[in-house]
């Protein structure tokens, strides 16, 4: 295998999830909305004569409002998180298309990367005997390899595998270029496009000559248990054991209570895998909007604790650095799920 990157962290990264419950950050787009940006808002001054809309582009922000986004960071930070996730869930060509911004990218990733490096470091120095981690987001994109998006022509794919693979590589050099220590692949509805991840960090690393930690989270559309290319949360765990990821999970789509029995598959599948969890704050309600509060989501991931199923736990959409703080204290005398 190849050497990593930073050998000290990883190091330091392996004796914390050893010692302890580590602890993901929380929502981004949550927390980004709630600041309420019209147009100039998300164009900042740099791109304020930009020919296209790009409001609702929340990884532009790390461009246009990046004290805003250390401002989140750093809220974060001071709940108990462990993990600050880089803003980059849409910084691939593939979706920035949308807002025409594909020659973004990199930039995007780097600062995106080096902004939670700075700020993780800054905590870290303050609190030596508990480092901080920068996980670099790659996300799912807003395209699927394995289904069709027309139901007149199950054949037919909106993206093939090589162009998933070529738009993370982009991603992912700009994320580990401005520091992330460890990439994750999270919010997995298509096992195919991250096995286009998984084959990008593959080939990336074997050009740069050193490799970082991986970790890998996917998602449950819905109560029927699967992910929306029809993979069972243990049939996932399977399909990507071969990756060696530090870390397996589930993220996003339910709240902790619903999504608890598919990280228990996950649990028994990977049995000497770490085993995360950021779940939603419950289900939508019919304002789109999140209902779970901090306590009942806490009490809710401190059973998963009780249980030996996890090592990471967190929050996804509708948590706030509330929900985090919550989270942390629970976990606070949890002992972390034991490693075969």
């Amino acid at each position: 295998m190849l050497p990593y990157l930073q050998p000290d962290r990883v190091a330091s990264l392996v004796k914390a999830a050893s010692e302890r419950i580590l602890l993901i950050d929380g929502a981004y787009g949550s927390m980004l909305q709630s600041y309420q940006l019209d147009e100039a808002g998300y164009r900042g001054e740099r791109f304020k004569d930009f020919k296209h809309e790009v409001k609702g582009n929340n990884d532009l922000l790390v461009l246009s409002q990046p004290k805003i986004l250390q401002a989140v960071h750093q809220a974060y930070l001071d709940a108990g998180a462990d993990f600050l996730e880089t803003n980059s869930f849409n910084a691939t060509s593939i979706s920035q298309a949308d807002y025409a911004m594909e020659h973004l990218v990199y930039e995007l990733n780097f600062e995106s990367a080096r902004i939670a490096r700075e700020l993780c470091d800054q905590k870290t120095h303050e609190t030596p005997d508990k480092p901080r981690f920068v996980l670099g987001i790659l996300g799912p994109t807003n395209r699927t390899a394995s289904i069709s998006p027309d139901v007149n022509n199950p054949g037919f794919r909106a993206i093939t595998f090589d162009q998933l693979a070529s738009s993370y590589t982009e991603a992912a050099t700009g994320l580990i270029e401005g520091g992330a220590d460890i990439i994750m692949i999270e919010t997995v509805f298509d096992t195919l496009n991250a096995k286009a991840a998984l084959f990008a960090l593959d080939q990336l690393f074997a050009k740069r000559g050193h490799r970082v930690p991986i970790m890998v989270s996917g998602t449950i559309t819905d109560k029927s248990g699967r992910t929306l290319s029809g993979q069972t949360a243990e049939a996932f765990a399977y399909s990507l054991l071969h990756a060696r990821p530090m870390s397996l999970g589930l993220n996003c789509a339910l709240g902790a209570e619903d999504l608890r029995p598919y990280i228990e598959e996950i649990a028994l599948a990977a049995p000497d895998v770490l085993v995360s969890a950021h779940p939603n704050a419950g289900l939508p309600n019919a304002f789109g909007g999140y209902d779970e509060t901090p306590e009942q989501m806490a009490k809710v991931l401190g059973e998963f604790a009780d249980s030996g199923l996890v090592n990471l736990v967190g929050g996804c959409c509708g948590t706030t650095p509330r929900h985090i703080e919550a989270i942390a204290h629970a976990m606070r005398d949890k002992a972390p799920r034991a490693l075969r």
